[in-house]
């Protein structure tokens, strides 16, 4: 597959190259349907360069097509529930609104650093959709599932994903949310 977007970057299948992608994201890709499998990319970047803003300007790539996983938690009595939440780099996600409703929660907020990585078994700032534990709910921003490239975490710092929208749309835990990136 060709990237437009990939700037300066040499993009590999993932499929061939689990050494760049963190172990749970290695074995989410190879679950996948191999023609979702076939049209995922992956980069090797310097790992201090990870975070979006830094990754772009040093690559080339689209700010626009680059999309942001975080972990959020959301509580409700005793009970906590976690999900992710994918929302294109030029936006936030509503944690408080949309979010928090999904997890049915009173309160919602980014999961901690640490139990962010503990939880997913990914490194922080390279927390990506694949690979997240099955019982948690992956929030698409529809921009997100509607992009036709985009740039995303691996698992760990050192490389970034390239995949079609649409693939992550069709992820066992994927929910598209209209309105999640504001």
């Amino acid at each position: 597959m060709t990237w437009t977007i990939a700037g300066s970057l040499t993009v590999l299948p993932a499929a061939e190259h689990p050494e760049l992608l963190a172990e749970p994201v290695a074995k989410a890709l190879s679950a996948l349907p191999d023609t979702d499998r076939d049209r995922v990319g992956v980069a090797e970047i310097d790992p201090e360069l990870a975070d979006t803003t830094a990754f772009c300007a040093k690559y080339g790539s689209p700010l626009e097509a680059s999309a942001n996983c975080v972990v959020i938690s959301g509580k409700r009595g005793d009970t906590v529930r976690f999900a992710a939440c994918l929302v294109l780099a030029t936006t936030r996600a509503d944690v408080n609104g949309l979010a928090r409703k999904r997890l049915e929660a009173r309160k919602a907020s980014f999961a901690p650093m640490d139990e962010a990585v503990s939880l997913t078994g990914m490194a922080y700032g390279g927390i990506t959709p694949l690979g997240l534990p099955q019982d948690w709910p992956v929030l698409l921003d529809s921009a997100v599932a509607a992009a036709p490239e985009l740039v995303i975490g691996s698992g760990v710092r050192s490389s970034k994903l390239f995949v079609p929208g649409d693939v992550l749309a069709r992820l066992a835990a994927a929910e598209v949310v209209e309105g999640l990136g504001r």
